[in-house]
C-alpha cells in the first residue's frame, strides 16, 4: 500500500484563532480563520441561474485560484498504489478533488456525478481521481477525514468514502461521532482495533492537515473544488461540465 502523502509546494496558512467547541486539532482554527479571509476575496458573485439552482453548486472561473500558481497541474501526485486515488497512475487526465465529508454538494457529486465519471473515464484508463481532504466545515469534518484515512490504511478508503456519503446528516448536527465512524468500519469488515488506533494517529493528522494546507495555498475556500489537469472547477457542477473538461484535457494531453 502506498503512502498518499507526497511533497508539494504548499505554504503554511496563518490566521487568528476563533472560538470552537473543542480544543482537538487546533490547526483547524487558524485554517478556518484563513478561509473567512479568503472568502471575502475569492468567492464569486453567483449568476442568477446558479443562485436559483443550488444543486449546481457555485459557479466559478479560473481567476479564483491563487495567481502565484501558474501550473496547477503541478499538484498532481500520481503516487503508485495511493489508496486515496482511483485510476491508472499514468492516465492522461488527473482530477484532484478537494472535498469535505459533511459537505452536501460533495455528497451529491460522490453519489451521482462521480459514479458516472468512474465508469466512463476511470475504468477506461482516461482519468485518475485523486482525493484531497478539505474539512473546512469543522470538527466533525476533521473526524470523518481521519476515519477515512484509517480506512485507507486498510485499502478501504473508497468503500468508506461511499459509506459516509451514502447517508449524510446536516453539517455539524452531532451525528458524526467516533462510535458512528467505528460502526461504519465494522460494517465494511475492517479490522476495528486497527481502525480505532489509526483514527487518532499523528500520521492521520499529518495527512489531513497537509491536504488542507494545500487547498488554502491555492486559494480554495469551499468544497467540492476540482483541478482537472490544472483547470479549476468549483462546485458540484452538472455532469456535462466535467465531461467537457475531461475530454478537452484528454485531447490536449494526447496532442502533446
Amino acid at each position: 500500500m502506498g503512502d498518499p502523502l507526497t511533497t508539494t509546494k504548499s505554504p503554511q496558512p496563518s490566521g487568528p484563532a476563533r472560538e470552537r467547541r473543542s480544543a482537538r486539532l487546533p490547526w483547524i482554527v487558524a485554517a478556518v480563520a484563513a478561509l473567512v479571509a479568503l472568502a471575502a476575496v475569492v468567492v464569486p458573485r453567483v449568476s442568477g441561474d446558479a443562485a436559483e439552482n443550488s444543486d449546481q453548486g457555485v459557479a466559478t472561473t479560473e481567476k479564483q485560484v491563487n495567481p502565484d500558481y501558474g501550473d496547477l497541474a503541478a499538484f498532481e501526485r500520481r503516487t503508485p498504489q495511493d489508496p486515496t486515488a482511483l485510476g491508472e497512475v499514468d492516465a492522461p487526465v488527473v482530477m484532484i478533488a478537494y472535498s469535505d465529508f459533511q459537505c452536501p454538494y460533495c455528497g451529491k457529486f460522490a453519489r451521482e456525478t462521480e459514479q458516472t465519471l468512474i465508469k466512463k473515464y476511470v475504468d477506461t484508463g482516461v482519468l485518475r481521481i485523486e482525493w484531497r481532504d478539505f474539512p473546512y466545515l469543522g470538527d466533525e469534518s476533521v473526524l470523518a477525514a481521519h476515519a477515512a484515512r484509517a480506512a485507507a490504511a486498510q485499502d478501504k478508503f473508497w468503500e468508506y468514502h461511499d459509506a459516509i456519503y451514502a447517508k449524510q446528516s446536516p453539517p455539524n448536527s452531532g451525528q458524526i461521532t467516533k462510535d458512528h465512524l467505528i460502526g461504519l468500519a465494522d460494517k465494511l469488515g475492517l479490522d476495528v482495533d486497527k481502525f480505532t488506533a489509526d483514527l487518532g494517529s499523528p500520521l492521520s493528522d499529518k495527512l489531513v492537515r497537509h491536504d488542507f494546507d494545500e487547498a488554502l495555498s491555492i486559494g480554495l475556500s469551499g468544497t467540492p473544488s476540482f483541478l482537472i489537469n490544472g483547470t479549476p472547477i468549483i462546485g458540484a457542477m452538472p455532469l456535462a461540465d466535467f465531461e467537457a473538461s475531461i475530454e478537452r484535457a484528454q485531447q490536449a494531453a494526447e496532442a502533446g
